[in-house]
C-alpha cells in the first residue's frame, strides 16, 4: 500500500537514509561533549556499531571485542554482489533481448517492493540493463581490489555491520529493478555509464596508493601499519575512493534518466553512510599524523 505516494523500497531507503544521518549528528554531539559522557557504556557501544577497521579503538572493552570478525571478510560482500547481481543480469537480458517474462518469484518479490502487482513487470528497459552492469563491474573491481591490492592489517568490523553488507547488495540488486516503470525516462546511458566507469576506475588508484604505503618496492608487505597516503585524489580529499562510490551512484541516476525518485533515494543514503566513513577516517588522519595537509576535506572536494 502506498503512503505519502512511497513504496515500500522508498520508504526502506528513507529509513536507511534517516539512521546514518542521526548517526552522524550524534557521533559530531558526543565528539563535543565530556570525556565521561563520551566513555558511558552507550556511547561505547554506539562508536563501536559505527566504527570498522583503523578507526576502531584499539583499546576497547573485552564485551564489545565478542562481535568481531576480520575486516578482510569485506570481500564477502562483493562475492555475493557479483554472483547476485550477475544472475539479475542475466535474467534481465533474457527479458530485455529475447522478450522473455521475469520469473514469478522475481516479479512477485518486485511487486511487494513497488507494492504493485507481479503482472506489471513485463520487461526490462536497456538503460537499467546498462546500469546493472556498470554496478556489477564495480562489484568485481571492488572483489579484485580486496583480493589483490588491499593490505587487510589486524582490522575487525561489527558482526551487525557484516550481515547489513551481505544484504545491502541483495537489496541494492532488486532496488535497481524497482526503479524501472512506465514513467521512466530514457535517459543517454552510453554516456553516463562512460562516466560511471571513469568514477570507477579511480577506485583502484586511490586503493593503489593507500596500499603503496604498506608495500615495500620489492613487492612484499613491508608494514600493516597505516600510512599517509599522498597524491592524485588524496591531495583533495581524505576518502576519495568513497567520493568515487557516491560519483558511481549518481551516474547511475542518470543512466535511470534522471527522474527515478527511488535511486536518488538510494544516492540520498549513500551520501550520508559515505560522509559519516569518511569523517571517522579523517579524524583519524587528523590524530594520527602531526602534520596533516590542512586543505584536506573529508569526503567532498572544498566543502566537507
Amino acid at each position: 500500500m502506498l503512503v505519502l505516494g512511497f513504496t515500500a523500497i522508498d520508504f526502506t531507503w528513507i529509513l536507511l537514509s534517516l539512521f546514518f544521518l542521526l548517526a552522524f549528528c550524534l557521533h559530531v554531539f558526543l565528539s563535543h561533549t565530556s570525556a565521561k559522557c563520551a566513555q558511558s557504556r552507550v556511547c561505547e557501544l554506539f562508536q563501536d556499531l559505527i566504527r570498522y577497521g583503523k578507526t576502531k579503538n584499539s583499546q576497547r572493552p573485552s564485551y564489545v571485542r565478542m562481535c568481531d570478525v576480520p575486516k578482510r571478510w569485506f570481500s564477502h560482500f562483493y562475492v555475493v554482489s557479483v554472483v547476485w547481481n550477475g544472475l539479475l543480469i542475466t535474467v534481465s537480458l533474457q527479458t530485455a533481448l529475447l522478450g522473455r517474462d521475469l520469473p514469478l518469484w522475481l516479479s512477485n518479490t518486485l511487486g511487494f517492493l513497488t507494492d504493485s502487482s507481479a503482472a506489471a513487470w513485463k520487461g526490462v528497459p536497456l538503460c537499467t540493463v546498462v546500469a546493472q552492469v556498470l554496478l556489477w563491474a564495480h562489484s568485481v573491481r571492488r572483489l579484485v581490489e580486496c583480493t589483490r591490492v588491499s593490505v587487510f592489517s589486524r582490522g575487525v568490523i561489527h558482526t551487525v555491520q557484516y550481515a547489513f553488507g551481505l544484504g545491502y547488495y541483495i537489496l541494492l540488486g532488486l532496488t535497481l529493478l524497482c526503479v524501472r516503470g512506465p514513467q521512466q525516462h530514457q535517459g543517454p546511458p552510453v554516456l553516463w555509464a562512460l562516466v560511471g566507469a571513469s568514477c570507477s576506475s579511480s577506485g583502484p588508484l586511490c586503493s593503489s596508493t593507500a596500499a603503496s604505503c604498506c608495500w615495500h618496492t620489492c613487492g612484499e608487505v613491508q608494514t600493516l601499519e597505516h600510512g599517509l597516503p599522498r597524491g592524485g585524489w588524496f591531495e583533495r580529499v581524505s576518502c576519495p575512493h568513497y567520493f568515487a562510490e557516491l560519483l558511481i551512484y549518481l551516474s547511475v541516476g542518470v543512466v535511470l534518466g534522471g527522474g527515478a525518485l527511488t535511486w536518488w533515494l538510494v544516492v540520498l543514503y549513500v551520501l550520508f553512510n559515505q560522509a559519516l566513513a569518511a569523517q571517522l577516517c579523517h579524524e583519524f588522519y587528523h590524530s594520527t599524523f602531526q602534520h596533516y595537509p590542512r586543505q584536506r576535506r573529508a569526503f567532498l572536494p572544498f566543502l566537507f
